[in-house]
């Protein structure tokens, strides 16, 4: 893929550097009795590739969707792109999600009786984005699927949806793109397909926030690893060399599964 992807530019260009800080964050279920999280605080730089770690239930997941605006926080703050969250309401949340954010699930969420091409501009249809069709098209090409355009999910792969999914978050432009387990559901060769994509979509400048269980898969494409245990961060790893990051998580993760 040959420059940034559909135009993006990097948030740095507009002297901003910080583009999400979540201050003393905290989330708990059951009426107060379960904690998710913790007090947690972390900034991420525009530009940065961070991947988040953690045993399921540690509370990752639900750290990136209350970075997304997906849910709302028993205390602390979240601001994204110099937005605090906390003073939108739900629509503001929405319009906010629609053109600054770019989410991947693992299960892809595409509608079966749309295109391929048709779920990809959803989110630019509810913009009113001009010439979507166009940029939807392009994306397609630039994930290697341009001549899955016209088919219906069920036609495609695991790997091939996942792009699909891909191209449908990137389509608005965001200046943050979220990715919850986005191999969690494919087998391996198509898991390094996608985090392949995601690597050269960094490198073109988009920041990316990628919540997985894979140590090893975080530390091969990831310039940042966080590890979060019961709601808390509990390593914050900035990787110089694919070496000595591999080594020095997967050692964090052994002591977290020994706790």
């Amino acid at each position: 893929m040959g420059g940034r992807a559909n135009g993006r530019r990097a948030w740095w260009e507009d002297g901003m550097s910080e583009i999400v800080r979540v201050s003393d964050l905290t989330k708990a279920y059951q009426g107060g009795v379960t904690g998710a999280l913790n007090g947690i605080s972390l900034a991420i730089e525009a530009g940065e590739f961070t991947a988040i770690m953690g045993p399921s239930g540690s509370g990752k997941s639900t750290l990136l969707n209350l970075i997304a605006g997906l849910d709302r926080p028993t205390g602390g703050s979240v601001t994204v792109a110099g937005t605090d969250l906390g003073r939108l309401g739900e629509s503001g949340l929405a319009r906010f999600r629609r053109d600054h954010i770019g989410f991947v699930f693992q299960f892809f969420h595409l509608l079966p009786n749309l295109t391929a091409l048709e779920n990809v501009l959803i989110p630019a249809q509810l913009k009113s984005t001009t010439s979507a069709e166009a940029a939807g098209r392009k994306l397609l090409e630039q994930l290697g699927i341009k001549e899955m355009a016209d088919r219906y999910p069920a036609k495609l792969s695991g790997g091939q949806q996942q792009r699909v999914a891909i191209a449908r978050a990137l389509i608005n432009n965001p200046a943050l793109l979220l990715a919850d387990e986005p191999t969690g559901a494919l087998d391996t060769a198509s898991g390094e397909q996608v985090m392949s994509l995601l690597a050269e979509l960094h490198r073109q400048g988009q920041t990316i926030v990628l919540v997985t269980h894979d140590a090893k898969l975080a530390t091969r494409h990831a310039a940042r690893v966080v590890s979060i245990v019961d709601g808390r961060v509990v390593d914050d790893a900035r990787l110089e060399t694919t070496e000595r990051a591999a080594a020095d998580v997967i050692r964090v993760r052994s002591e977290e599964m020994t706790r």
